[in-house]
């Protein structure tokens, strides 16, 4: 191969990958609603955001995609708005649908209890998944192989229909992290944190990828 990293942009397409911003709202933020797989952005979330606007707002975008959960299109707005480009919305790129991890509380408790549990059953996800790089081991899930090649699949579409140009796409930490496995063929789908609004960048052309950064997260200015 003549340009076995991909450095002309021209043959290849540059997909930049964002995950969602903060979406564990403290307990004055809660909507007890119920839909605790579809929160929207915390207040820290969106000021995550905001500071991934400013970083990437000066670079041409072909187009913005994005998964249709709230904290991916929620995260994609204020860059959207700069770039005057409506996100398409991909529902292959949503996050692993796991199984139970831990019950939360009911309807009408503490919310302060409710946000401790909220952050508990990240940390459990994390726990269990990081021991082993998959997702089987948590039960009723969507199987993990079955998640990479739907992962895969979608930024394969995407980056056959932009060649020579640059998108992003805003996704989940499951996401990213099946994708760069699947571009650096490592055998985990889970193997490493993605933090909040990092950019994971990767050049494409057909079915070679080369990964250029993994997890850069330089615009944030605070942690949760």
């Amino acid at each position: 191969m003549e340009d076995p990293f991909l450095i002309r942009r021209s043959d290849a397409t540059e997909l930049f990958i964002v995950r969602h911003g903060d979406a564990i709202p403290d307990a004055d933020e809660i909507i007890p609603s119920g839909v605790y797989d579809d929160l929207p952005l915390s207040s820290l979330g969106r000021e995550q955001a905001q500071n991934l606007a400013e970083r990437l707002g000066s670079l041409h975008f072909d187009a913005i995609y994005s998964s249709p959960l709230r904290r991916c299109q929620e995260t994609a707005e204020p860059l959207a708005r700069r770039l005057e480009l409506t996100p398409i919305l991909v529902p292959a790129i949503k996050e692993i649908r796991l199984g139970d991890i831990r019950p939360l509380p009911e309807h009408g408790e503490d919310l302060s209890i409710l946000t401790q549990a909220l952050k508990e059953r990240q940390a459990d996800i994390v726990r269990i998944a990081g021991e082993t790089g998959h997702w089987d081991d948590i039960a009723n899930s969507e199987p993990s192989k079955e998640f990479r090649n739907r992962v895969v699949n979608a930024f394969d579409e995407i980056t056959r229909n932009h060649v020579g140009e640059r998108v992003i796409a805003f996704a989940h930490g499951g996401v990213v992290n099946a994708y760069a496995a699947e571009v650096l063929g490592l055998e985990r789908d889970f193997f490493f944190p993605a933090a909040n609004t990092s950019i994971t960048m990767v050049r494409v052309s057909g079915k070679h990828r080369v990964l250029y950064f993994l997890n850069d997260f330089a615009h944030i200015k605070r942690h949760a």
